[in-house]
């Protein structure tokens, strides 16, 4: 809604436009009036009018001088002229000035609307003008990815540009050629823009991405859909096809990930997920071909270590654990010479690996980049093999730190939730909009949670609560199926045996009858219908 000021030293005229014009229902706001020019000029500040209507002649700051300052201090403001002096000069000089309109004294209600809603079109063209000439694709899904755009700026942005790129959810992925050769480091203009051309072939046969370029050896790609699943799957599917594409030119494609996030700013964070996996895969690739490089004499393959067993541990672990695991993990580590290159690159490999699991595991939001540095400077300072002990039940008891702070971080909240729905799970109408809406928080936002704290959805969770109660009502009372049912949320008595014999592996009756005491949904499955 434009916001309207007037001003004019006759206080007749002012109340007469004031009370004349129902200015909500026209689409305007009216926002304040002035007898004249100096007075105006602190209310306009404060204000910030889209339309200013004055009269030319007035004490102190007639509107000729008021326009001139208005001009230069706030040139987004639109300027029509009112006066009673029909003369050319005063016209000329207003337009010189940059107003839109300019009319004589006495105006009809009907005129001075039909001026306003020029005006306001006119805002609105240009406004929509310097968006479109602001963004272009490749600068909107830069910014979406960057968190440089709010969601109503982009969707606005969006369909100025007739991109269709609303959907539930979305994942990025970045697509980097690096040189095939180790050794290679610098690769000519000439061969990537050959790989280019020939990613670019290849992307075009997917009209539903969202690509741009984000340097000349990185292409970002922005996926888009309604499921989750659905998008994990195409993801899968383009990294298969482009894997398959024999790229030349002494380079290699590698594909960084990142995970599906809702919603337009949820494109940020996982674009983020993507740079951590692109800058660890970058690392690890350089730390393996340094490792290759110092390993020639120091016969590597000799040093046996399980690292499988060592992501275990990182996952499940304890601290009291850790110095006799680590111990025998470890053995392998006595034959190395701790002086050598070999020895630095092994211990560095082992790390990104332990960092990354744990980044993704434990979803933490720490600075995976500085930390890694950090870590770095520990490990060219190992020189014997307790120091490297030392050093492992160090970064472990780090890392734990993640762990522990994803499993404490919601805990409150989660257990909101699950007694919410068990106090609720009766209602045949309790919805996750409904629960995120007592608990105080958005539905995205704990479906997401629920899901990442608890491994199942709240759907699940739900479920496997109403089918509990359902079962401890089949053993304990002479309900009939249809009353059980009703009583734990189910107002469809088909729905109910059905999802129950999904569930139990038998109808209510089946269940009733041969009084199974085993309880299967304590794995309740995955999947289950949308809350």
């Amino acid at each position: 809604m434009k916001k309207v000021m007037l001003v004019d030293d006759e206080i007749l005229i002012r109340e007469s436009i004031r009370d004349s014009i129902d200015w909500k229902k026209e689409g305007f706001l009216y926002s304040g009036d002035a007898p004249d020019g100096e007075l105006a000029l602190p209310i306009i500040e404060e204000q910030e009018p889209d339309i200013l209507i004055t009269d030319i002649k007035m004490p102190f700051m007639n509107g000729l001088e008021l326009t001139s300052v208005v001009r230069q201090r706030f040139p987004d403001i639109k300027i029509i002229i009112l006066s009673g002096h029909d003369d050319f000069h005063y016209a000329q000089t207003a337009l010189r000035l940059g107003v839109e309109d300019y009319c004589l004294k006495p105006v009809s209600a009907a005129e001075l609307i039909q001026m306003l809603r020029i005006v306001s079109a006119r805002i609105d063209e240009e406004h929509r003008l310097k968006q479109k000439n602001t963004y272009t694709p490749d600068k909107l899904y830069a910014d979406l990815c960057g968190g440089l755009i709010g969601t109503g700026a982009a969707i606005e942005a969006a369909a100025q540009l007739d991109l269709k790129f609303i959907a539930p959810y979305y994942a990025v992925l970045i697509l980097s050629f690096v040189p095939s050769i180790p050794d290679e480091s610098e690769v000519a203009q000439s061969q990537i823009e050959a790989a280019e051309l020939l990613l670019a072939s290849t992307l075009v046969e997917y009209p539903e991405l969202c690509c741009f370029r984000r340097s000349r050896s990185e292409t970002v790609i922005i996926l888009k859909g309604g499921l989750p699943d659905q998008i994990s799957a195409k993801m899968d599917v383009l990294i298969r096809v482009l894997k398959q594409k024999k790229i030349h030119f002494g380079l290699k494609l590698t594909a960084s990930c990142g995970g599906v996030h809702e919603r337009l700013q949820g494109i940020h964070l996982s674009f983020q997920e993507a740079e951590d996996d692109r800058m660890f895969k970058k690392l690890s690739r350089q730390n393996k071909e340094a490792l290759i490089e110092a390993s020639i004499d120091h016969s590597p393959d000799s040093v046996l270590v399980d690292r499988n067993c060592l992501i275990d541990f990182l996952k499940l672990g304890t601290h009291q654990e850790a110095p006799g695991f680590i111990r025998q993990f470890a053995i392998g580590l006595h034959k190395i010479n701790w002086n050598s290159m070999y020895a630095y690159y092994l211990i560095n490999d082992i790390t990104l690996e332990l960092v990354q699991t744990a980044k993704l595991t434990f979803r933490s939001d720490c600075n995976q980049a500085e930390l890694i540095q950090e870590l770095q400077k520990k490990i060219r300072g190992i020189s014997k093999v307790e120091e490297c002990l030392d050093y492992f039940i160090g970064l472990l008891e780090r890392l734990w730190v993640w762990r522990s702070e994803g499993s404490d971080k919601y805990g409150e909240l989660i257990e909101k939730v699950k007694l919410y729905i068990r106090e609720n799970y009766h209602n045949d109408q309790l919805s996750l909009h409904e629960t995120s809406k007592q608990i105080g928080v958005s539905s995205s936002h704990l479906s997401k949670v629920f899901s990442q704290e608890t491994g199942q959805t709240m759907t699940e969770y739900l479920t496997a609560t109403r089918i509990g109660r359902a079962k401890e009502m089949l053993k304990t009372t002479r309900y009939k199926t249809f009353e059980i049912a009703f009583q734990v949320g189910y107002s469809d008595q088909h729905y109910f045996s059905n999802l129950f014999k999904k569930v139990t592996g038998m109808t209510p009756m089946e269940y009733r009858k041969h009084g199974h005491t085993a309880d299967p949904v304590e794995n309740f499955y995955k999947g289950g219908q949308r809350l």
